[in-house]
């Protein structure tokens, strides 16, 4: 067999060798028939691309788990605690097997404007050759990679909408919610921004990370649950601080790195436009924190942790649409309109209307996804440090982030409370008083964070 081998190889060097000699004379001519002839090689994923993006899906995991949950856990009372650690990584394990049963196909195929369809359900026809492209001609990834990454964003929207109803929902109720609200809500708001035949794609409206499908859509979403949810028992009455400070500072810092994975990730490639987004990240946070610290300490005079760190994911939030967009002064700009608002609007806005949005997820995730989306329109001019984009005017472009705005806030907005009055009748969304006052913790989980 070894000798066999050996001799065809040979015969077939043989005939390539006359092949050559024989096309030689055809000169530059048939070469170049021959190279137009050929079929174009398929493009190979780059394996810098691939762990980058294998790093952010990382990443943006550790913003919910423990980020956000920590986050979010510290600024509830003590009686609440478990719970919300409990409802948020519940979260993720329930919608991280919805996004590769059917929520990856319903986001990323089909024709519809609206909507995907079931053609890679169950990743029907995915394999580990499988690409997907990124922003430039000729790049590709991973589709697998691309998957991870999109179903860390499905997994932290819905985890967001927890913070507006805390300390008051009733955890089966939380759970039937999330499965029809990624469903009928996210899973539409990301194929019309973010897949190429969507309606908001196709207008040319501008999120390079998700300041519509993520933070106005899960803060439009909190407000509705806060307001059909009502006030937690004894609001405005009974003292309520957080119990945990500490935790919050930890969960708040564990959110600005993962949201690095958040930004930069979302350039799908490791070049210049990461690097981009990575900055803004940066700078944006910094001074959204600054400015809600200053603006705090002027009015209330004293600068708080809480503050501080609300102002950081504020600017967060904000630059979310911009990051790979505009440049770093205008990220600054962002950050400190961004830090000045949201502050007003989870104080003394919240206070004027009496709604009780536990831990701020309208006035700092709907507020900030608002204000970033609708600057993106205007500080992506290259006259101001951004990078442009094809037939931008700043009129044209401002009007068009305010269509995605609006679309974003009515879709989510009655899509939420549709939802929320399904799940209220099949089986009530609110915990019995008594349950309250023992706290989620006992009444939901019969355990508690904390036994001493």
């Amino acid at each position: 067999m070894t000798f066999k081998r050996e001799h065809k190889a040979g015969l077939a060097a043989l005939a390539l060798a006359l092949a050559a000699g024989a096309f030689a004379g055809a000169g530059p001519a048939f070469a170049q028939a021959a190279a137009e002839a050929a079929p174009a090689a398929a493009p190979v994923p780059n394996k810098g691309d691939t762990a980058w993006m294998l790093v952010s899906a990382i990443l943006v995991l550790a913003m919910t788990i423990p980020g956000l949950a920590l986050f979010y856990g510290g600024l509830v009372r003590t009686k609440n605690m478990l719970s919300v650690l409990t409802q948020v990584f519940s979260i993720v394990c329930v919608v991280t097997l919805i996004w590769v049963i059917y929520g990856y196909s319903l986001s990323f195929t089909g024709t519809g404007a609206f909507i995907g369809g079931f053609s890679k359900a169950f990743l029907a026809g995915i394999t580990g050759d499988s690409t997907t492209d990124t922003f430039t001609k000729g790049v590709v990834i991973p589709e697998f990679v691309f998957i991870c990454f999109q179903m860390t964003f499905a997994c932290i929207t819905p985890a967001l909408i927890v913070g507006s109803f805390a300390e008051r929902i009733k955890f089966s109720a939380l759970l039937l919610f999330t499965v029809l609200w990624v469903t009928f809500v996210y899973f539409p708001m990301a194929h019309m921004v973010w897949f190429s035949e969507g309606f908001l794609f196709k207008m040319g409206a501008l999120d390079f990370a998700g300041g519509t499908v993520v933070h106005i859509n899960a803060g439009m979403a909190g407000l509705v649950g806060a307001l059909m949810l009502g006030k937690r028992t004894g609001y405005g009455k009974e003292p309520m601080p957080p119990h945990s400070m500490t935790m919050t500072m930890i969960g708040a810092s564990l959110l600005w790195v993962g949201w690095f994975g958040f930004n930069a990730g979302s350039n799908l490639e490791a070049n210049g436009g990461a690097a981009l987004a990575m900055l803004n990240t940066f700078v944006a946070t910094a001074a959204a924190g600054m400015a809600w610290q200053f603006t705090e300490w002027g009015t209330k005079g004293h600068p708080s942790l809480l503050g501080t760190v609300s102002g950081a994911v504020a600017g967060l939030v904000a630059v979310t649409p911009a990051a790979g967009l505009i440049g770093p002064m205008g990220s600054i700009i962002l950050g400190i309109i961004a830090g000045v608002i949201c502050f007003y609007a989870s104080t003394s806005v919240k206070n004027a209307l009496g709604y009780d949005d536990s831990l701020d997820v309208f006035g700092i995730h709907c507020i900030g996804g608002i204000i970033g989306s609708l600057l993106t329109g205007i500080l992506v001019a290259p006259a101001l440090g951004g990078v442009g984009v094809a037939g931008y005017t700043m009129g044209g472009q401002l009007w068009t982030q305010f269509v995605a705005v609006v679309v974003a806030l009515v879709w989510s907005g009655i899509g939420s409370a549709i939802l929320y009055k399904v799940v209220d009748v099949v089986i009530g969304l609110r915990i019995s008083v008594e349950g309250e006052r023992e706290g989620l913790d006992l009444a939901d989980h019969g355990e508690r964070a904390y036994n001493y």
